[in-house]
C-alpha cells in the first residue's frame, strides 16, 4: 500500500523542461519549481557555453548558472536524477537525447537549437508517459511551435506581476477636502493626514491632488510623522515642470531621504529629463553622476554589425541621453556659469553618460544613479543594480513598461514593473507614473492615436 501511495505521489510530480531564455531570465530559476523536477537539455548547456564569455548580463547569467549545476552535482552524473538545494524541492537532470518520435527538426525543416530543446522535451514526454511534462519558455514562437506539437508549453512565470492596468502610479486625486485643510497646507507647508486619508490608505511617499471646488493642492504623504507636506512647482537646473505629475517626480527626485525612485511613463512625458535636471540641481551632494541605459540591438541585430571602435558603435544608442543634457544645456546662455558647469562636469567625469554595461559590477557609493529605459532590464538585473547601492547612493529608475524592445521580455515580467509592484509602500521608495506628454502636440497625437 506504502508502495502504490509513493508511486502515485511521484507521478504527481510534474517535469518541467527549462529552455535557454529562462535560464538567462533568471539563473536561480531551477530552484523555483518547487517539489516538481527539472530536465536541462543538453542543447541548453551547448548554449549557455556560447555565452560564459562578456561582461552582459547573460554572461554573467550563464556563468553563475554553470557553476551551480557544477557544484550540485557534486559526485553524482548530470544524467542522474539528483536532488536540488532546498526543503520540498524536487530533482534535476541534464537530457542528453535531441531526437524524439514526432521530429521537430524535420517538421519544421531547420536543424537548429531550438528545434533540438523540442525534441528532447518530446522524448521525456513519450519516456515519462505517466507524467505532466511542460517546456518552460520566455521565447513565445517556442511556445506556439511546442503547443503545435501537441505538448504543453508555458512561460515562465517567476517575477512577472499579475496585472499592468493595477500597476501602483504612486498618486491619487482626492475631492472635497475642507477647505481649511488646504489653506494649513498652504501656508504652513503641511497638515495632519487623519481626517484626508482613510485608514489603511496612506502609503509612504504617496502623492496626491486634494482639491474642493476650485482650491487645490499637491501634496506628498510622510509616513514619519503622518502629515501631508505640499508639494511646491519649483525648477531644477532651469528645468521647470509642467503639470502635477511632474511636480510629483521632480519632488522625488530632490528628496535626499528618498534613496529610490521608478519613474514610468509613454515618449514625452519628460522622465529622463526630468531625473537629469534632479541630478543637476544636487550635484554638490555626490560625488559622480551617472546616466546609464541597456543596450539593446535593433532588429536582433548584435552591436558588432554597427562601423567604427567601440565608441561608435554605442553613439547611436547613447544619444538620447546626450539630447536630454544638450536640452538642459540650452536653456542657459554660453556666458551662464551653469553653462561652463555642464561642460566641465562631462570633461572631469563628475557627470558620466555610458552603457549600463560598463558599469556592472561597480561599488555606487556617492553616485547619483539614472538608470533609463528600465523596462528593458529582467528583474534580476534591477536587483543586482540596487544591491550594489553604498553609502549616499541614489537610483531612480524610468521607463515605459508597454515600450520593451528585448524579445523575452513583456510588460508583466520586466524589471521595471516588477520593482514598482514589489517595492511599493517603502520607506525609501517613491514611484509616479507620468501620463500627459509634454514634448510637443504632435507626439502627444502619436501616443494617442497611433
Amino acid at each position: 500500500m506504502a508502495k502504490k501511495k509513493a508511486t502515485r505521489s511521484a507521478e504527481s510530480r510534474k517535469i518541467f523542461v527549462l529552455d535557454t531564455s529562462v535560464i538567462i531570465y533568471d539563473h536561480t530559476a531551477i530552484k523555483n519549481f518547487k517539489e516538481h523536477d527539472v530536465v536541462i537539455p543538453i542543447t541548453v548547456l551547448e548554449e549557455l557555453d556560447n555565452f560564459k564569455k562578456g561582461n552582459d548580463t547573460k554572461n554573467y547569467a550563464a556563468r553563475e548558472f554553470t557553476r551551480y549545476i557544477d557544484k550540485l552535482s557534486g559526485k553524482n552524473t548530470l544524467q542522474d536524477w539528483t536532488a536540488i538545494n532546498g526543503p520540498n524541492r524536487g530533482k534535476f537532470k541534464i537530457e542528453m537525447n535531441t531526437s524524439s518520435k514526432v521530429n521537430a527538426e524535420r517538421i519544421f525543416d531547420d536543424r537548429k537549437a531550438d528545434h533540438k530543446i523540442l525534441n528532447t522535451a518530446l522524448y521525456v514526454a513519450e519516456t515519462h508517459p505517466g507524467r505532466k511534462v511542460v517546456l518552460i519558455t520566455k521565447d513565445i514562437n517556442l511556445r506556439i511551435k511546442a503547443k503545435s506539437l501537441n505538448l504543453q508549453a508555458e512561460d515562465y512565470e517567476t517575477g512577472k506581476i499579475k496585472e499592468v492596468d493595477e500597476l501602483y502610479t504612486g498618486m491619487s486625486e482626492i475631492q472635497k477636502v475642507p477647505a481649511e485643510k488646504i489653506a494649513n497646507i498652504y501656508q504652513k507647508g503641511l497638515s495632519g493626514a487623519k481626517d484626508i486619508l482613510k485608514r489603511g490608505d496612506a502609503s509612504p511617499n504617496h502623492y496626491y491632488i486634494l482639491k474642493n471646488g476650485s482650491q487645490s493642492v499637491l501634496a506628498r504623504y510622510n509616513k514619519e510623522d503622518e502629515t501631508l507636506q505640499r508639494v511646491i512647482k519649483s525648477a531644477a537646473f532651469g528645468v521647470i515642470p509642467k503639470n502635477a505629475e511632474q511636480s510629483f517626480a521632480l519632488d522625488a527626485i530632490m528628496n535626499p531621504e528618498i534613496k529610490l525612485v521608478t519613474i514610468q511613463g509613454v515618449a514625452g512625458t519628460g522622465k529622463t529629463l526630468l531625473s537629469l535636471a534632479g541630478a543637476l540641481e544636487q550635484r554638490r551632494n555626490y560625488h559622480q553622476i551617472y546616466l546609464a541605459r541597456p543596450i539593446v540591438p535593433l532588429s536582433n541585430k548584435d552591436i558588432g554589425y554597427l562601423p567604427g571602435d567601440v565608441n561608435s558603435k554605442l553613439n547611436p544608442y547613447m544619444e538620447p541621453l546626450w539630447d536630454n543634457l544638450k536640452y538642459i544645456r540650452s536653456q542657459f546662455s554660453e556666458k551662464d556659469k551653469e553653462h561652463k558647469q555642464l561642460n566641465e562636469m562631462v570633461e572631469s567625469q563628475k557627470l558620466v553618460v555610458c552603457p549600463l554595461a560598463y558599469i556592472r559590477g561597480r561599488s555606487l557609493s556617492n553616485v547619483f544613479f539614472i538608470v533609463d529605459e528600465a523596462q528593458n532590464l529582467t528583474p534580476h538585473e534591477v536587483k543586482t543594480i540596487i544591491t550594489r547601492a553604498g553609502e549616499n547612493t541614489k537610483i531612480i529608475f524610468t521607463g515605459d513598461v508597454h515600450q520593451i524592445d528585448t524579445p523575452y521580455l513583456d510588460a508583466q515580467s520586466n524589471g521595471l514593473s516588477y520593482l514598482i509592484d514589489k517595492v511599493k509602500g517603502q520607506d525609501l521608495y517613491a514611484h509616479i507614473t507620468l501620463q500627459k506628454g509634454e514634448r510637443s502636440d504632435l507626439a502627444n497625437l502619436a501616443n494617442d492615436l497611433l
